[in-house]
């Protein structure tokens, strides 16, 4: 692959970037592009940097169509979400009013009621797993688990009072002495 530097300071700039970057894909890419441009093979880089022989072509031809622009990794605009985002803010409100008479009475919405609120209430399916009902919860900030409600008589002041009462045996008294099971003083 015959391919040179575009411009005047790429190979100085390249380098840079392979030796400062983060992203240890996005070094391998200006190191494919470097090597390429001091005359290295294709295939060599490949098998130097660890990946496939179309790896290194498709970000050589990047650079030599584009420059060093070309580089940059363009944004993956993924899979379309079921719930249109405009419709978002909406399930969210849903979700954070709690429960309804529609919803049976139940406590807690779960991870099965936002399923079915969703389709009934919004047209979309989804389901539990793959990339489901618990990604979107998650995109939008709301946590499917929740800390277990204190229980009334879980009250720190009434417990301490309780103690303050209690009748206990000081030690050296009565009961002091250990029993066994039958009946033996030890």
């Amino acid at each position: 692959m015959d391919v040179s530097f575009r411009a005047e300071g790429d190979e100085i700039e390249l380098a840079h970037r392979v030796r400062t970057g983060k992203d240890a894909r996005q070094r391998d890419r200006y190191r494919c592009v470097l090597l390429v441009c001091r005359g290295e093979q294709t295939l060599s880089i490949a098998c130097t940097i660890g990946r496939s022989r179309k790896f290194v072509q498709e970000w050589v031809y990047r650079y030599r169509d584009g420059g060093l622009e070309a580089l940059r990794p363009g944004r993956s605009s993924g899979q379309p979400t079921k719930l249109p985002r405009e419709r978002e803010a909406a399930f969210k409100a849903r979700m954070l009013g709690g429960p309804t008479e529609r919803d049976g009475g139940v406590g807690t919405l779960r991870g099965l009621d936002a399923v079915r609120i969703l389709e009934q209430e919004f047209g979309v399916a989804y389901s539990l797993d793959g990339v489901g009902v618990y990604d979107l919860l998650e995109r939008l900030n709301l946590s499917c688990l929740k800390p277990r409600p204190r229980h009334r008589k879980n009250d720190p002041q009434a417990m301490k009072d309780w103690l303050e009462r209690a009748l206990f045996c000081p030690p050296g008294e009565a009961g002091s002495s250990r029993q066994n099971r039958r009946g033996l003083v030890l």
